[in-house]
């Protein structure tokens, strides 16, 4: 081979280096961080939320991982004491999935503002995408409780201006063929419909952090 023949080769080596690199670079750190919802409580490990999203992402030629950091009984206290060790430094995009156990325990919602405020506060001190979802708290809490609680979302969201998919349940709450037996918890059917609903939103933040 000769000089000329090996400076190809080397150039072409180095081509082909830097594309792997840069096809490596193109893949997506998910994190799913959250309570039962997100664990995938009582269901199979296949079933939870943050796998049936991978997979979904993956057949739509989404080049992506999805951490599972939901723990079930968590409330937004919960998540944000674990934030550090919970959500790695390297994730582009950040589920948010919080506030349902703040609201079945009546945890006041002054409460449960302060620490989504601080959490999405992080997220954004580290550059992550983050998609904020929300949740409505139960009738039983009573009208005074709701009109404190339901709006947080929203505020947060437009305060810290990321993204919000406004009702985690949306088309699974109240659905009983959609649930298990306690009426809260989705079951596999139920996990498959909050992916399809909550499926643009993760999408056009893929596309928006691949811009960047």
């Amino acid at each position: 081979m000769n000089i000329k023949q090996t400076v190809v080769c080397l150039f072409i080596f180095l081509c082909a280096g830097l594309t792997a690199a840069g096809a490596r670079a193109e893949k997506i750190e998910i994190v799913a961080l959250g309570d039962s919802l997100t664990a995938g409580y009582q269901l199979a490990p296949q079933d939870a939320f943050p796998v049936r999203l991978e997979a979904e992402l993956k057949a739509r030629g989404h080049d992506v991982s999805v951490l599972n950091a939901g723990v079930s009984g968590d409330t937004s206290t919960g998540a944000l004491s674990r934030f550090d060790w919970a959500v790695p430094e390297t994730a582009d995009i950040v589920i948010v999935e919080l506030g349902a156990n703040d609201a079945l325990r009546g945890v006041d919602p002054a409460k449960t503002r302060e620490a989504l405020d601080k959490l999405l506060g992080r997220l954004k001190d580290r550059g992550a995408e983050t998609l904020l979802t929300g949740m409505i708290a139960p009738p039983n809490m009573g009208p005074a409780y709701a009109e404190e609680f339901n709006p947080l979302y929203k505020e947060l969201a437009d305060q810290h201006d990321v993204a919000l998919y406004p009702f985690f349940l949306e088309g699974v709450a109240a659905e009983p063929e959609l649930n298990l037996a306690d009426g809260i918890h989705p079951n596999r059917k139920g996990v498959d419909v909050i992916v399809r609903n909550i499926l643009p939103h993760v999408e056009s933040l893929i596309v928006k952090r691949k811009s960047k």
